[in-house]
């Protein structure tokens, strides 16, 4: 993959986007069914020929070019917890970047959805639930824990458990895709006004 400004945008639009999503899960209990089959269709490709087939085209993550340039531009109803949420997934794909073990684990519970996926829609229960899964049995053992807040009710809702745990793994996904593209904790600081014009940029092409 090509490093590049651009690049590392379109994956932290993703990331924005699981965030954003893991919120709305923790606040409200819903979240947007397109939006949702974004990020888990970003899990199941594989093998994607660009950066943007992984999202299914750039017009797929405007909503996360919207939450990220929230962010970017330091706005102040940017909801703190989502940029925490990110930086523990950043911190979470950091620590599976250096265990080939756990990486040949996700990916074979991959391998296992997409089976799945092939006999349902991509956002059944049942591929969720085996996403949630592999996530489970993997990232979520790595200490400390993505600590979600919201509405108990919601929180404790076995369905909203899992798209939250699928929306974590996407996360850990993007959080994969920026750091190929050349991104780091130190350039998100130092280039940050880079990353803006980037993901204006897109917002306008999406």
């Amino acid at each position: 993959m090509q490093k590049s400004y651009r690049n590392q945008a379109i994956a932290l639009a993703g990331l924005s986007l699981a965030t954003d999503l893991v919120r709305q899960l923790a606040v409200n209990g819903a979240v947007d069914a397109d939006s949702l089959e974004t990020l888990v269709n970003s899990i199941l490709k594989v093998d994607a020929e660009s950066i943007e087939d992984v999202y299914g085209g750039l017009t797929k993550l405007r909503p996360g070019f919207r939450v990220l340039r929230s962010q970017l531009s330091g706005n102040r109803d940017f909801d703190r917890n989502q940029g925490r949420y990110a930086a523990s997934l950043i911190y979470l794909e950091n620590k599976l970047e250096g265990s080939r073990p756990m990486q040949q684990q996700i990916q074979d519970g991959i391998k296992e959805a997409i089976e799945v996926s092939k006999e349902h829609p991509i956002v059944h229960q049942d591929v969720i639930a085996k996403l949630a899964k592999t996530y489970e049995n993997s990232l979520s053992q790595i200490r400390p824990h993505v600590m979600v807040q919201g509405n108990q009710a919601h929180l404790t809702s076995a369905v909203n458990i899992n798209k939250i745990r699928t929306l974590l793994l996407a996360g850990v996904r993007s959080a994969m895709l920026w750091r190929q593209a050349g991104g780091s904790r130190w350039k998100l600081l130092i280039g940050r006004k880079q990353l803006l014009a980037e993901t204006e940029k897109l917002l306008r092409a999406a």
